[in-house]
């Protein structure tokens, strides 16, 4: 969700610099950390701490969940989950449920019928299992699913949940091996194929043609 569908950018960096002129981390490590995970695992990372930790995670969903200052939709979002059925997409996120609902609403995006959240998994991305959940939940093999992701954890998750995995963004660390494209601009829901399940997508040239060529 973040940085894919919602640009909540700088929210998100303000958030974390708040909590390290707290707690004297550099903004830096914790920025690199924590991009695609979870909250509560990546203060549990930096503050050892469990009852630290606990009530720094509170106080951070607390506020991301009441401030949605500057928050907007990736370019083309909107347009390209509004044309997809709903039974063929979802949001797999390490945000809270709460969290997600309030983003995506204010990004002006419509929720998934499936969305599965830090809530919903036991092991954030990297694991993949917030992706296989997903899949299931959409009654569609892993093998046969793309992911689309904008960070590390992310795309290692989908690497490993899913195989087809594809980049939103400027993230170009896995240009070698996923297709990615700046944002969903150009993107567009074609006719479905005689006698072919599930969706196809027409799209643009991408910045990096990776190993995947076709969605």
């Amino acid at each position: 969700m973040d940085g894919t569908l919602v640009d909540s950018t700088a929210l998100v960096e303000s958030t974390w610099a708040g909590f390290c002129e707290r707690h004297q981390i550099d903004l830096g490590e914790v920025l690199a950390f924590a991009h695609g995970r979870p909250t509560r695992e990546t203060v549990r990372h930096f503050l050892p701490d469990p009852r630290l930790a606990a009530e720094e995670t509170r106080r951070l969903v607390a506020y991301e969940e009441s401030e949605t200052t500057g928050i907007t939709e990736v370019p083309g979002a909107l347009a390209l989950l509004t044309a997809l059925p709903g039974y063929a997409w979802a949001v797999v996120t390490s945000a809270s449920r709460g969290l997600a609902e309030v983003r995506m609403a204010a990004a002006g995006l419509p929720l998934p019928g499936t969305l599965v959240s830090a809530d919903d998994v036991i092991n954030g991305k990297p694991d993949p299992e917030g992706y296989l959940r997903a899949a299931s939940a959409l009654g569609c093999s892993p093998e046969d699913s793309v992911v689309i992701e904008d960070s590390r954890a992310g795309v290692q998750a989908g690497l490993a949940g899913c195989g087809r995995t594809v980049v939103i963004g400027d993230f170009d660390a896995y240009d070698d091996v996923a297709s990615r494209w700046i944002d969903f601009r150009g993107f567009r829901v074609a006719e479905s194929r005689p006698g072919r399940a599930g969706v196809t997508l027409e799209v643009p040239e991408p910045v990096s043609a990776g190993l995947v060529t076709r969605l």
